[in-house]
């Protein structure tokens, strides 16, 4: 989506708003002993209450409303019976659309206590997302960010899951410019637009490479195995650089 009216940004910020606030909710609700469940039915009447529909569930038919993956799972995990632990890294990604607009925001978050390269890590991994919202903004490189974000990461001794990319959003939950990767890459020679609607979602590894499918259908996994974190704006490029919409208020 490219936004060319105040009222389409206004409806953006609006559902950007709805997820960040639901997303928030969540991680002040978890705990160990609680279920991926538990917490995901807080979520689901978060949104519901605002009026805001789960953007896997009516794009994807995904089941579950918001996505929550522990440890092990890196993205799209399923809420169910899975007991959170302490020492537990769980990702929280929350999407969901109002009035056609649709915004995704997502996280990861310690069940302490953890080990403290945990906590470099969960740091590092929100950086990584600040740094590439930094290359955002009208006329520059789409391969800015990717490059920035990986430069960063290589600095650091991490790694980056290469199939799990940023994309474009807000009439739908995917759309253009589809797949933006978030690690250097050759060839990308489109430019940013100004009013373009994205995300900003590095997943930032100790040893990651890949995201495989798990036996589900659904939630994926590190290869080889290493922790991973995520974390995700909703973001709009301007003039001067970008606006994040899914922030909570």
């Amino acid at each position: 989506m490219t936004i060319t009216k105040q009222d389409e940004l206004d409806g953006l910020k609006e559902i950007g708003r709805i997820v960040a606030n639901t997303m928030l909710a969540m991680s002040k609700s978890l705990e160990p002993g609680m279920t991926t469940r538990e917490l995901d039915e807080i979520g689901k009447a978060l949104l519901e209450r605002e009026g805001a529909l789960s953007a896997p569930q009516s794009s994807y038919h995904f089941p579950g409303t918001t996505c929550i993956s522990v440890n092990e799972e890196i993205a799209h995990g399923i809420p169910g019976d899975r007991v959170i632990a302490q020492g537990d890294l769980v990702n929280i990604d929350v999407s969901a659309s109002k009035n056609g607009y649709f915004a995704d925001t997502g996280s990861t978050f310690r069940v302490t206590p953890v080990a403290p390269a945990l906590d470099t890590l969960c740091r590092d991994g929100r950086r990584a997302m600040q740094i590439g919202i930094e290359q955002v903004g009208n006329s520059r490189p789409l391969s800015g960010i990717g490059n920035a974000i990986g430069r960063f990461a290589s600095d650091r001794g991490y790694t980056l899951i290469r199939n799990l990319a940023s994309h474009g959003v807000g009439r739908s939950l995917h759309e253009y410019p589809e797949e933006i990767a978030t690690w250097p890459t050759r060839g990308e020679k489109r430019r940013i637009n100004k009013g373009l609607v994205l995300t900003i979602e590095p997943f930032l590894s100790t040893g990651g490479h890949w995201a495989t499918d798990g036996n589900d259908g659904w939630t994926l996994y590190s290869e080889p195995h290493a922790p991973t974190v995520q974390y995700e704006h909703t973001i709009v490029a301007t003039d001067r650089g970008a606006i994040i919409v899914t922030l909570p208020s």
